[in-house]
């Protein structure tokens, strides 16, 4: 086996990341190490660089995406064997280990934070949805949030409901979308009309412009009649006064599950709440989703990698420019380093 390498954060906001040695680890208790061969940025990585607004230890390593190959298994694991193509949320940024990261030539990934690609699916692909696919199940199925029923393979009988997913084509509302309508539910959901087709291919039933004057008249129209399951807000800033005002009208749940902070107080009667996208790792819904639902659904297609990966560069040397690219805007696409 060769030496482990990353792309390390020596201090808070340094810039760039060095590439340099890291520890090779071995895999304790349901958990799995694995041969990274495509890693995905997410915009945390970049606010995580040049914020510095979570704790952490530093030196550190950031990342979250991993699509790669498993060398080996700790005790008690079953459900992989070396060889494996696997796909994982590494969760260092919860558990502050160095092994959990991303943005390093091998991973530790825990076995319920993981899943098989099917040999259809390339690594660059399958490495675009752990964050996203993690950030939307804890929004939609954890009983702390929308507590939605969980999706499966075949999809779950029509409940009558509808969410609205504020950002669908986003790499949090492609996943949002895909494991709703999997669980039952009728989406309803705004992108740019660019990307309409994209995410009614993904399950949703209509896409509404959110740049309209007339968004929240045209949302009201579409809920007319119909029994909200709640809203998933995957953008904030001026989303959150239409979902809001939106939600408030409607007839039927009326919680809103956003991937953003500072929102302004929800009025009398709705609930607005943060998602944190690794908590599942820790309840029921992380297997549920990783092991009982995603192998199934990507092996039958009902599932499909979203958005689509921007190939950015290949080799550790390449993350602070993938990471550095999001600032300028990337739409409907998610930016992945090979190594």
């Amino acid at each position: 086996m060769s030496s482990n390498s990353a792309a390390w954060l020596p201090s808070a906001k340094a810039h760039p990341f060095e590439v340099k040695a890291a520890p090779m680890p071995t895999p304790t208790e349901n958990e799995i190490f694995v041969r990274n061969h495509a890693v995905a940025i997410n915009p945390v990585d970049g606010s995580l660089q040049t914020l510095a607004w979570f704790p952490l230890d530093y030196p550190t390593v950031l990342g979250q995406d991993v699509a790669g190959e498993v060398v080996s298994i700790g005790p008690n694991v079953t459900r992989f064997k070396q060889g494996d193509r696997v796909l994982g949320h590494g969760v260092g940024m919860a558990t502050k280990r160095i092994q959990d990261c991303a943005f390093q030539a091998y991973t530790i990934l825990q076995t319920n934070m993981a899943s098989h690609i099917p040999e259809s699916i390339s690594f660059e692909h399958a490495a675009v949805i752990p964050l996203g696919l993690s950030t939307a199940s804890c929004a939609l199925f954890q009983d702390t949030h929308l507590h939605l029923q969980l999706p499966t393979e075949p999809a779950q009988k029509p409940t009558g409901t509808t969410l609205l997913i504020w950002g669908g084509a986003s790499s949090v509302g492609s996943n949002a979308i895909q494991s709703a309508v999997a669980a039952g539910y009728e989406v309803i959901t705004t992108a740019s009309p660019k990307n309409f087709e994209s995410v009614k291919k993904l399950g949703a039933s209509e896409a509404f412009d959110y740049n309209s004057p007339t968004i929240t008249e045209d949302l009201m129209t579409a809920l007319k009649g119909k029994t909200m399951a709640g809203a998933l807000d995957c953008i904030g800033g001026p989303a959150w006064n239409i979902v809001l005002d939106v939600v408030s009208q409607s007839k039927g749940k009326k919680f809103i599950a956003t991937t953003k902070r500072g929102f302004p107080d929800p009025p009398e009667g709705v609930t607005l709440k943060h998602i944190f996208g690794t908590t599942l790792k820790d309840n029921e819904v992380g297997k549920a989703i990783y092991e009982d639902f995603l192998p199934k659904a990507l092996q039958a297609g009902s599932f499909v990698p979203a958005p689509e990966p921007l190939i950015v560069g290949h080799g550790l040397e390449n993350i602070q420019a993938a990471v550095d690219r999001y600032s300028k805007g990337v739409s409907a696409r998610k930016l992945v380093v090979t190594l």
